[in-house]
C-alpha cells in the first residue's frame, strides 16, 4: 500500500463523520422505519410488537453506547476533543437519560400491557421520541460538519 493511501485512510478512520454517519444510519433505520412499521403489519399483535420493541431497542442502545464510546475515540486521537465536546456530551447525556431512566420505565409499560393492564397515559414515549431526533440532528450535523473540517 502506498504511503499516500495509508494517509488518506488514516485521516478517514480519524474523521469522526464515519462514526457519525453509522450511528445515525443505525439508529435512523431502527426508530423512523423498523417501528413504525412493525406496528402497521396486521399479523402482530399489540403485546408482540410491544416486546419485540423492548429486545430491539435495548440491543440498539447498547449499540448506540458503543458508538459514543467509538465517536469519543476518534474524537480524542484525532485532535478534535476542544471542537466535539458539547456534541459528544449532550449525546452522552442522551443516552444516559433512555438507559437510567426512559428505557426502564417504558419497559415497565410494555410488562404491565403484556399482563393485560393498560397503563394510564405517559409522555415517556414524546420523550424518548424527542431526544432521539435530537440525537439524530446532531449525528447528521456532526458527521457534515465533520467532513469539511481539516484537522
Amino acid at each position: 500500500m502506498s504511503s499516500d493511501i495509508r494517509r488518506t485512510l488514516a485521516r478517514a478512520v480519524g474523521n469522526p463523520a464515519w462514526v457519525c454517519f453509522l450511528w445515525f444510519g443505525m439508529t435512523a433505520g431502527i426508530v423512523l422505519l423498523a417501528t413504525p412499521l412493525r406496528f402497521t403489519a396486521q399479523s402482530i399483535t399489540r403485546p408482540v410488537a410491544l416486546d419485540v420493541g423492548r429486545v430491539v431497542f435495548t440491543a440498539l442502545n447498547r449499540a448506540e453506547l458503543v458508538a459514543l464510546i467509538v465517536l469519543l475515540i476518534v474524537v480524542r486521537v484525532s485532535g478534535r476533543a476542544a471542537r466535539w465536546w458539547a456534541a459528544a456530551g449532550i449525546l452522552a447525556l442522551i443516552l444516559i437519560a433512555q438507559n437510567a431512566w426512559l428505557l426502564p420505565a417504558l419497559a415497565e409499560r410494555t410488562d404491565m400491557i403484556l399482563a393485560g393492564i393498560e397503563p394510564p397515559a405517559s409522555h415517556l414515549h414524546a420523550t424518548y421520541s424527542s431526544l432521539e431526533l435530537v440525537k439524530l440532528g446532531i449525528l447528521l450535523i456532526g458527521g457534515f460538519t465533520a467532513l469539511g473540517e481539516t484537522r
